[in-house]
């Protein structure tokens, strides 16, 4: 070993095989590990450096195995049987390569998230890499924080039926819902069960920036089991205080772009007018000019200014022309009927929606009164 030798004495080799204490071997052995992963080595020395590494980490002291582990973590020079015998040590010895160590398969780390314990899963699920074949393992066997690390790793790769496992596992987990909701890009069967996990701000995120069609996006603020929404927007019909209703909401920031458009999808005009005053800091005289009586910029001027998705505008837009366009009766069908012309109003735009959405959207609804509509259009 040439190169190896220029670096290291006979001395130092001596000490590493039989120095007499811990501390003089563990000395030896980070010279060693320095002077491999700095050096160029030949095939034959890099066999002879594998050799002497199996040595060090059969040292029967702590501090010996340590030194592979802290100097050559991130090295290919590992061999593989070494890298998995150190991933059964101490977590000191075998966290810092099961993080970074390029000599471990896909299959070595999904079975050791299987059997090596959630700080083992942790350190596995922050590596700046990681394949389906992992995550799905994660995503099977994987505890809470070691699932949430790896959601919110931007290397890590994950399959729809990992991601679907997730969801089926952790789907009163916070931070696991979280992390995912913020991940890069999702399957959009992912993003509409989050979306019916979620709230608050997460769930903005998701009918904001995540994979739905504005088709979906509105179905699922109009239609969609939500936890809190539903109680929101019924409370936003019958309170006799809508300003003070509007400015509790926003301190709570509960007064979301899904909730206005569910309510407005209720009918509930007043609680959207003062909504969006205290979103845009505009005085609800003048909130309710540019709404009503503005022409046809007045509403996306003030929407704008509220901070609503420029996405789901085009939603707001036909709510607000259906509810110009409709009288309620008071009967018992006002808000069905109202929710079926708005869709309708919505789905024939001067930018029509596909067949397929409109059938999606349609019977997520449950809308009874379209089918004539429905016939006409095909």
């Amino acid at each position: 070993m040439t190169t190896t030798r220029s670096a290291l004495t006979d001395e130092d080799i001596r000490t590493l095989m039989r120095g007499a204490t811990p501390d003089e071997r563990a000395a030896a052995a980070r010279k060693l590990c320095i002077t491999m992963d700095r050096t160029p080595l030949s095939d034959e020395e890099r066999a002879l450096a594998a050799d002497i590494l199996r040595v060090v980490a059969a040292d029967a002291a702590e501090m010996v195995r340590k030194s592979i582990a802290d100097e050559l973590r991130a090295s290919a020079l590992v061999p593989r049987d070494v890298a998995l015998r150190l991933a059964r040590d101490v977590e000191s010895i075998s966290l810092p390569l099961l993080s970074f160590s390029p000599a471990f398969t896909d299959d070595d780390l999904a079975e050791i998230v299987r059997l090596g314990g959630p700080v083992r899963q942790v350190a596995i699920a922050r590596r700046p890499a990681l394949s389906a074949v992992v995550t799905d393992s994660l995503a099977e066997h994987g505890g809470q924080r070691a699932v949430a690390a790896a959601c919110a790793n931007p290397g890590a790769t994950f399959s729809e039926h990992g991601l679907q496992r997730v969801v089926d596992r952790f789907d009163n987990s916070e931070p696991v819902l979280t992390a995912m909701a913020y991940r890069r890009a999702l399957p959009l069967a992912v993003t509409e069960r989050l979306v019916a996990l979620v709230g608050g701000q997460v769930r903005e995120h998701l009918l904001r920036d995540g994979a739905l069609s504005p088709q979906a996006a509105l179905e699922l603020a109009v239609g969609g089991a939500e936890r809190t929404t539903v109680d929101l927007v019924e409370e936003a019909g019958r309170t006799a205080d809508v300003r003070g209703f509007v400015a509790h909401l926003r301190a709570g920031k509960r007064l979301t772009p899904s909730l206005l458009l569910r309510a407005l999808a209720h009918g509930h005009m007043t609680f959207f007018e003062w909504a969006v005053a205290e979103l845009a800091q505009v005085p609800h005289h003048r909130t309710w000019l540019m709404i009503h009586d503005a022409g046809p910029l007045g509403l996306r001027a003030i929407y704008e200014r509220a901070g609503l998705p420029a996405r789901l505008f085009p939603a707001f837009r036909a709510a607000v022309d259906t509810f110009h366009a409709l009288e309620f009766d008071g009967g018992p069908r006002d808000r069905e009927r109202f929710q079926e012309a708005m869709l309708q109003r919505f789905l024939t735009q001067p930018q029509p929606a596909s067949r397929d959405d409109v059938d999606y959207l349609l019977s997520r609804m449950g809308s009874t009164g379209t089918s004539a509509w429905m016939a006409g259009a095909a």
